[in-house]
């Protein structure tokens, strides 16, 4: 693969060319090479970088967890478990999201439930939303 412009390699990356922009400059992506004329060139192993990052940052990790994990993945001969353990805590997340998400389910469903589909002045869901329980 020849070079990349930021253009092009924000298209097969399939992200924003700011994206690009602010992970350089936060560091998750090297400052690149540039051309005489000042323009960006990245190559394969930029778009594989890019992508990882896309891909971690689509499953919720937090732009600390990806900068540890592009670092072990710089080192591959090192245990896998500092990855598990970066892992596991973002399950931890999701599960706490998941639950915290079914409590507010069962709480709309409650609301609905005790609607009586009258006037807004009978109705439990405004009625709910205002109190302060």
């Amino acid at each position: 693969m020849q070079s990349l412009s930021i253009g092009e390699l924000a298209r097969v990356a399939q992200v924003k060319v700011p994206t690009i922009r602010y992970y350089e400059t936060i560091g998750l992506l090297r400052s690149p090479d540039r051309t005489q004329g000042r323009q960006r060139r990245y190559d394969r192993g930029d778009v594989r970088r890019l992508s990882f990052i896309r891909h971690a940052r689509a499953l919720g990790f937090e732009v600390e967890a990806v900068r540890a994990l592009l670092a072990l993945q710089d080192e591959p001969a090192r245990s896998c478990k500092a990855v598990d353990k970066i892992a596991r805590q973002r399950l931890e997340e999701v599960e706490v999201r998941i639950a915290s998400l079914r409590a507010l389910r069962r709480e709309l469903c409650r609301m609905i439930e005790e609607c009586a589909q009258g006037t807004v002045s009978d109705c439990r869901i405004i009625e709910a939303l205002a109190s302060k329980t």
